[in-house]
């Protein structure tokens, strides 16, 4: 039977944790670059421009 040292464990976390944020990073790309979420990010970017809709507080 081997024995786990605490440098293989160390290694091991190190690298599924790299992958596993580089995997999450990715889909976080993948899902801001969609073609279908264009239009939607384009109004959201566009939103704090916006002067003619109304305040939550009924200030024009």
């Amino acid at each position: 039977m081997s024995e786990l040292s605490y440098e293989t464990v160390a290694r091991f976390a190190q690298q599924g944790g790299l992958i596993y944020f580089g995997a999450i990073f990715l889909a976080g790309v993948a899902y801001a670059l969609w073609p279908r979420n264009r239009e939607a990010f384009k109004r959201l970017a566009h939103l704090p421009l916006n002067d003619h809709e109304d305040r939550p507080d009924g200030q024009p």
